[in-house]
């Protein structure tokens, strides 16, 4: 038998090196190449099978038939995934470490038990003990979940195919799991892959829908290879700031339902608890009177959502001023500065600036930059924006001002909670079924926003 020859993988990129450095010359990533030995290839050598076997081949024709879901119980979290769990799927949910992944999707699995399905939850990195006790304190202990811990993929197969089939398998998580065939650590990209490859089998094969724990780098990325992101069929982020209650459940693909739809939980302390209505969450308690203010409202996947956009003007005893933006795109921040001084003579180039979603929400649609530039010239003129007014519309990089989608869902979103006018960009996409009750005030340009507001505080 030959000597299995030693390797060095990134395990950012998965770049392959026959020797080790300190530097991963593909990605430009210091200290990520780790040693793995490199395997006869599984099912190769001289018995390995020349002949293939016929594929069946199918037309494009629409079967009737729609793909099986499952309701856990779950509104939110049913909402993301696309309305219910889909038979033979995989899931892979990514989050920083404490955000409430485990306490997600143990809630998840002890909703769908009570339902009388037969869930397994497998977990690589705490004792059973230990997620007794979270069961106990989210009052879920029962639940018929048939727990289990366990790091080797062989075994937990082995595991799941005594029995009838589970409805839902939870791995927590993905970066603890090992496959006895790869010689390398448990970590290692080699050992994600195959893990993730052997478990993705077995659900595809028993018609499970497997979720997977991802855990992430510090730039927010899964950890691993991208290959298993592209391997599952949906990919779900687990959001929030600690300094916040709030959490969000982000879709970012979805192969049996929309992408960017997000659920909205309430971190206690007896777990996580859907919110139904997230505008009137994200915009309670706002100061109404004070200016820096204005209030965007958004699309977030199919759901509008309103939310409060702060902003704080101040002058600055630094030669640089700062920038600082929490929950909107720094560069985007940036470019509406500049045009406001280019094209509206606003100079903000002495003072610093800081801009903050409330609530803990990211915002990364473009149609936010009214809103933002709104609070900004609020705040620089000590003027409170009109309580009753939402803000959204994007702004060009000559001035002008553009459309934003979906504008009858976001004004009828406005006028639901109880406000009297908008302040878009000129569209064309206004339905004459909208609000009698909500004023929509038109701008094409930022000049004419500008003049707007000044004419306000006059």
């Amino acid at each position: 038998m030959a000597r299995a020859q030693p390797r060095y993988v990134c395990q950012d990129c998965g770049t392959i090196s026959v020797k080790w450095a300190g530097r991963c010359e593909n990605c430009g990533a210091w200290n990520t190449l780790s040693e793995e030995t490199q395997s006869p290839p599984i099912g190769g050598g001289s018995k390995a099978r020349t002949n293939g076997h016929v594929v069946g081949l199918k037309n494009l024709t629409l079967s009737d038939e729609a793909p099986e879901r499952t309701l856990t119980g779950n509104v939110e979290f049913d909402r993301v995934v696309g309305g219910g769990l889909v038979a033979g799927s995989a899931l892979l949910v990514g989050g920083d470490p404490g955000i409430g992944k485990s306490t997600l999707l143990l809630q998840i699995a002890a909703s769908l038990a009570r339902y009388g399905h037969r869930v397994v939850y497998i977990s690589g990195e705490e004792s059973a003990n230990q997620i007794r006790l979270r069961a106990s304190r989210l009052n879920v202990s029962d639940a018929s979940v048939e727990l289990g811990t366990a790091t080797s993929t062989s075994d937990i197969i082995a595991t799941l195919k005594r029995g009838t089939a589970p409805r839902l398998v939870v791995i927590d998580s993905i970066q603890t799991m090992w496959d006895e065939r790869i010689e390398s650590a448990p970590g290692t990209i080699s050992q994600v892959r195959a893990s993730s490859q052997a478990l993705i089998h077995y659900a595809k094969e028993h018609d499970t829908t497997i979720v997977l724990v991802g855990h992430v780098t510090k730039d927010g990325q899964i950890a691993g290879p991208r290959v298993v992101e592209h391997m599952v069929d949906a990919v779900l982020y687990f959001e929030g700031d600690r300094g916040h209650r709030f959490r969000i459940l982000r879709g970012v693909k979805n192969r049996f339902g929309p992408t960017d739809e997000i659920g909205v939980f309430d971190m206690t302390g007896k777990g996580l608890i859907e919110v139904e209505n997230p505008s009137a969450l994200f915009i309670a308690k706002r100061d109404k009177s004070a200016p820096g203010a204005a209030v965007f409202s958004g699309i977030e996947g199919s759901r509008p959502m309103l939310v409060e956009i702060q902003a704080l003007v101040a002058p600055s005893s630094l030669g640089t001023p700062r920038r600082a933006v929490v929950g909107v795109d720094s560069a985007r921040l940036s470019m509406i500065l500049a045009v406001l001084e280019a094209r509206c003579g606003v100079s903000l180039a002495g003072r610093d600036v800081y801009l903050n979603v409330a609530g803990g929400l990211k915002i990364q649609e473009p149609a936010a930059d009214l809103a933002v530039a709104a609070a900004l010239l609020s705040s620089l003129n000590g003027v409170p924006l009109d309580e009753g007014s939402v803000w959204f519309g994007e702004i060009s990089l000559s001035g002008a001002l553009r459309p934003a989608a979906q504008t009858a869902a976001r004004i009828k979103e406005a006028a639901k909670l109880g406000f009297n006018s908008a302040i878009i960009a000129t569209s064309d996409d206004i339905s004459d079924s909208l609000p009698d009750e909500l004023e929509i005030s038109e701008h094409d340009s930022l000049s004419s926003l500008v003049d707007h507001l000044t004419r306000s505080s006059d």
